[in-house]
C-alpha cells in the first residue's frame, strides 16, 4: 500500500481509534498550535509524537505541553532507530522503555534482600522483653559513668 494521506478523518473512524503501524496518515486541521496540543491531550497518550517546526520556542512548548512515547522533531520514526534512546509508550500505548540499558532495566526485577544478623542493636527493641531489662540497665549504668 503506498503512503496515504487521509483528509477529513473523524473520531468514529477505525484509523482514528487504533494505533497505526502502516503508511496511513490522518490529517487533522487546526487553527493554532494550542488547539493542536489540546487535540493531542484530549486523547489517549500516543506511542510517538512527530512535530515539524524550526522554531525552538514552539518545539519546547509542544514538548512541555504534551505527554507521549518517543518524540522526533522534523522527521518521522528515527527515534526508534536510536539504540541509545529508550523506546516505549505511556499509558494505553504501552509502558516501559526498550533498547540498550533502558530495556535491560525495564525487563529486570530488582529483588532487594535484607538480612538482620542475630546480634543487632535493633534486637534490644523487639519482644520478648524478659531478661533484656537487666541488660539494658547494665548498659545504661556503664554509659552514665
Amino acid at each position: 500500500m503506498p503512503p496515504t494521506l487521509i483528509f477529513g478523518a473523524t473520531g468514529e473512524m477505525t484509523v482514528m481509534q487504533e494505533e497505526i503501524f502502516g503508511p496511513l496518515l490522518p490529517v487533522i486541521a487546526y487553527r493554532d498550535l494550542d488547539e493542536a496540543i489540546g487535540y493531542v491531550n484530549d486523547r489517549p497518550r500516543p506511542l510517538a509524537l512527530y512535530y515539524f517546526d524550526d522554531d525552538r520556542r514552539r518545539q519546547d512548548h509542544v514538548l512541555a505541553s504534551t505527554l507521549s512515547g518517543g518524540v522526533t522533531i522534523n522527521d518521522c520514526i528515527y527515534h526508534l532507530a536510536q539504540h541509545n534512546l529508550p523506546f516505549g509508550g505511556v499509558g494505553p500505548s504501552g509502558m516501559g522503555q526498550y533498547h540498550g540499558l533502558d530495556g535491560f532495566v525495564t525487563f529486570s526485577k530488582k529483588r532487594p534482600v535484607m538480612v538482620q544478623r542475630a546480634f543487632a542493636g535493633t534486637a534490644l527493641l523487639r519482644a520478648p522483653w524478659a531478661g533484656r531489662q537487666k541488660l539494658l540497665r547494665a548498659m545504661l549504668r556503664i554509659a552514665s559513668r
